[in-house]
Parts: structure tokens; sequence; C-alpha cells
């Protein structure tokens, strides 16, 4: 019998509506429309291996990059070379221009930019959105009203990356100090990462995809498991607010400092992967051991933290801060990430479901990405996790002979299972609306009056996703908010996605708004994404309906 329920089962609909499942807004407004960081940026940066100390200097950033191409970290993704605080002198030169330590840097900025350019990688800086950096000893200078200058003079020298703190600030508004650097980048005409140290204080999830590319979303991180753990925690619960060109930054990497074990640094590594974060090694790479690069290489796990749907890993189950919990992340072709994570004290049995992850019935591959051992299920996902372990698999279906394509024809593409599904609250209906946190507790589809017997009932955000294998054309749908909210509340966007590309976009629609038609060319299109957002102001009363897909294929 045809499955009416896409992607989230009963179970995870109780999750969600008990408050295990955190429900966070989406993001108020898009990423900078500059085609940079589209995966989380990966590179190194040196603050938690010198800090201020004399063996910072122009020899060690150089041999970093050596590092990268001799041991395979180029190879592996890694292409920032990024420079902290204590780069400079003091005070600015008589034309209020910064000026490179001569001790540390000799030859300058720009050399030892070109130098790590010549190895195929990019450069980055530092700089505090305030009067001084964070140096201890009263800071170096900062770039607040200097913001311009700075960043020309950054441009000059080739710098493809900037980390702006949040010293020293004097109390100015960070949205407008952070704007600011943003302006001055984009007036240089250079492409450079833009990352907001904000630590957190002003919710820059919540205002600044059109700022940065990159945010922290709390303090700075240091080599010990409680702390990792907090910000883990701070961090999971914001995987609305990421996505291409605009990312949370839980702070760079640990994995071998040397004061946690192998096991701690796996999970820290899987669990900073599986939420799309920035990997910003944090090591000495010229003293660490042989297990760090044998972590910070892993590209199964990598390819999870860079795959190009650009998702962050919802947690779907937790049981508490010395539970376990489980993490989903779909990934562009179809897969998902899952990680089976133990916080507690002693080895654990965790458990998920093919249906609690959003897949139909059928058989998946479950391929472990630190053992790489393969498997088979058609239901159950689990594994027995030491303690402070992660597990993590990714999920691929397997069964035999070509993956099921919609019927020649123009059919209702309801008709048809999804490869896999997410939603805002409660599952996605199949024929009805999205009803309330339950299963099959929807009614007619009804759009400001215009009743729809075929479709979907979803809420933001939400995504529903088909296999067409090249051989659909076009599809025609109605969508708008449907009438079981209260007058005048919910306001969505719907997005059609053939592939990468986005085909269709209703822009705002709102709960008095009349149903708006979508047409749009899937023509050699593997895959089709339906995709609903908010509008900037949140997922309340966000119920979105995709009235009569029709959908046309060879």
């Amino acid at each position: 019998m045809r499955r009416q329920v896409l992607a989230l089962t009963t179970a995870l609909a109780t999750l969600v509506s008990s408050g295990v499942l955190a429900l966070t807004a989406a993001p108020a407004a898009q990423a900078l429309p500059d085609g940079l960081a589209l995966t989380p940026p990966m590179g190194f940066n040196n603050w938690n291996t010198t800090a201020c100390r004399a063996e910072f200097n122009e020899a060690m950033v150089k041999g970093i990059a050596d590092i990268f191409v001799n041991k395979g970290l180029k190879a592996a993704g890694y292409e920032y070379v990024n420079i902290d605080d204590c780069w400079a002198e003091k005070t600015r030169d008589a034309n209020g221009k910064l000026v490179p330590n001569k001790t540390r840097f000799p030859n300058g900025i720009k050399a030892v930019a070109d130098y790590v350019h010549s190895k195929g990688l990019k450069f980055g800086i530092y700089t505090s959105a305030g009067t001084k950096t964070c140096n201890k000893d009263n800071g170096f200078p900062g770039g607040l009203n200097h913001e311009e200058s700075d960043a020309q003079q950054f441009a000059s020298w080739g710098v493809d990356y900037l980390k702006y703190d949040n010293c020293n600030n004097g109390g100015v508004d960070a949205k407008q100090r952070y704007r600011k650097m943003r302006d001055a980048l984009k007036k240089t005409g250079r492409p450079i990462v833009f990352s907001l140290c904000e630590w957190g204080q002003n919710k820059p999830w919540e205002w600044a995809s059109d700022t940065g590319h990159l945010w922290r979303t709390t303090g700075d991180i240091n080599d010990t498991w409680p702390r990792t753990m907090d910000i883990y925690e701070k961090n999971v619960v914001l995987d609305s607010y990421a996505g291409p060109g605009h990312w949370n930054d839980p702070d760079m990497l640990e994995v071998g400092n040397g004061k946690m074990s192998a096991t701690q640094y796996r999970s820290h590594f899987t669990l900073w992967s599986i939420m799309a974060a920035p990997l910003l090694i944090g090591s000495d790479l010229r003293k660490v051991n042989a297990d760090t690069f044998t972590i910070l290489e892993n590209k199964d796990v990598i390819d999870i933290d860079q795959d190009k749907l650009g998702k962050q890993g919802k947690r779907i189950k937790t049981t508490g801060k010395t539970g376990v919990d489980v993490i989903v992340k779909p990934l562009a072709n179809g897969d998902k990430a899952v990680a089976l994570f133990n916080k507690s004290g002693s080895t654990q049995t965790i458990s998920t479901s093919l249906s609690e992850i959003g897949f139909g019935a059928g058989t998946y591959n479950l391929k472990d990405l630190w053992s790489k051992s393969n498997r088979t299920t058609t239901g159950a996902i689990s594994a027995s996790v030491p303690t402070l372990a992660t597990v993590i698999y990714r999920v691929s279906k397997t069964d035999g002979g070509p993956r099921p394509t919609p019927p020649a024809g123009t059919t209702d593409l309801s008709a048809f299972e999804a490869s896999s599904s997410t939603n805002g609250w409660g599952p996605v209906e199949i024929d009805k609306s999205v009803g309330g946190s339950g299963a099959l507790d929807g009614k007619a589809l009804t759009i400001n009056g215009v009743t729809h017997a075929k479709g979907f009932g979803a809420h933001a955000a939400s995504t529903i996703e088909f296999y067409l294998g090249k051989k659909c054309s076009t599809i025609s749908v109605a969508v708008g908010v449907d009438d079981e909210v209260a007058v005048g509340k919910g306001s969505v966007v719907f997005q059609v996605f053939a592939d990468d590309a986005k085909v269709a976009d209703s822009g705002k629609l709102t709960g008095t708004d009349a149903q708006k038609t979508l047409t749009a060319s899937l023509a050699d299109a593997e895959n089709l994404r339906l995709v609903v957002t908010d509008a900037g102001d949140g997922i309340n009363s966000d119920h979105a309906d995709w009235g009569t897909p029709r959908i046309t294929c060879a």
C-alpha cells in the first residue's frame, strides 16, 4: 500500500510535539550574493597554536602552507592559511595605515600571502571591530573607523579571508560595525570571505547572513571536553540558520592539541562536520601525531561537511546533556548522514530508523565513515557506541535495479514516493494539509477557498525531494498558505529546484494571498526539490500547500 506520510513518522512527530526537537526560525536574510563560501571554509588558524608567542612569524606561516601540501591537507580540501592577532605593530603609520610587525614579518604581509598563493592555497588575516584587537597587552590597532583604509590594504596584500573580532568596540552597535566592514570589503573588488567573530553576543544568526559568510555562535573554544560540549549544545540547535554562503561557526578545531582523547577528538570532528561547521585547524601541525592527520583527513567525514546541499544537520533525538543524540543531515545526492553520539559515561545502544530520518521503504546501505564497514538495513539504524564516541553513517538506497522514477506522461506528483523529506512541524502529509504535529491529522488542501484533491501539506522549513533520473520535463503546481491557519497568519516562500538550480520562486505569500501557480522546466534534472522557507519572520503558522502538483515525464 502506498505510504500516506512522507519522511517523518508518528514517533518523530511526537518528539516534536513534546519539545524534544528544537524548532528554530529560519534565517531572516539571504546569503551575500558574491558566490563565496558556498561550502564551509576549511583551513588553519594559528591562535590556539602560538597565540602571541615569538614563534608566530613568517617562517611558521610558510611552514604551515608547506605542511598543507606535503601532508595531504590541501588534497583533503583545506585551503585557507589564516593568521590571527599580533601580526601588526602597536601603532599605525603617519598615514593611518597598518604596519606589519617588523620582527615577525620582516618582508611584510604581502610576501607571506604570495607564498601561500604559490602553493595553490588562500591567505587569511585578523583584526577587530573595535579600536584595538583582543591581545591582553592593550591590543593592536583595530578596524573601527578605519574600515575602508584597512580593507583596501588587505586587498592590496592579497588577503582572501578576514576574521573580524569584537574587542574594544566602545559599545557601538554590532550590526553597524560589521556591516561597515562588509561594505568596505565589497568596495575593494577583491573576493574576501568575511568571518564575524562576534561571539554570539547579539545573535548574529538572526541578522548576519547578508553581512558575513560565517559568524561565531559562542565564545572561544579550548582543548577541554566540557567546553567543546558547551559549544556543541549551543550550536546544534541553530541548524535552520545555516546554508551556502552563511554558516554557523562554533569556533576552530581542537583536534590534536593533546588534552582530549582520540575518541573525543573524533567526536569533535564528526560533530563539527555534520553541523556543516567551518573546519579550521587549531593545532600545531608541526608537532601533532599521525592520528591527528588521520582524523583531519577523513575524506568521508569531510564530504559530509562539504556537501553542496549546504544543510546543517538537525538533531532529531536527544536525551539530554549527559545522554545520547541522533543528528541527521540531508545530502545533495539524496543520501543522508546520521550521527549517533553518546555523551554518557557508559556504552549505549543508540537507535533510529529509516522512517525517522525521512526515508521510504526499501533496502539501504549504511557506511560507517570511521570504520569504513558497510551493512544494509530495511528499517533500523543502530549501533553500540562507546562513551563519548560518535558513530556516523552515510545512508544510501541500495535496492537492486534502477531507482524508480515517475511514470511516463503527465501525472500527479503526490502519487509518486519521495526519496526524502523534512518538515518544520509534524510530518509532510500526502493529499492533506499538514494539520497538527501528528501523522494523518490534516484536512483537505485549501488555499484561499480553492481546494485541491492532490498535493502535499508542508510546514516551513520543509524540503521534499524526488528522484527524476533526467526523465522529466516540466512541473506545474499551485502554492499558498493553507486556510487551516487563522486569517492573516502565515508567511512563506515556495521554491522549486532542479538539482542545484532554482527554477521557480513564489516570492512571499501570506494567508491572505490567493494561490499562485508555479511552472518550471525540469529538463536534464536528476532530482527535484520542493522547498518551503519562512519569509523572514519565523515559522509560526507557516502551513504551506503544494496543490495539484503535475509532472510531465518521458
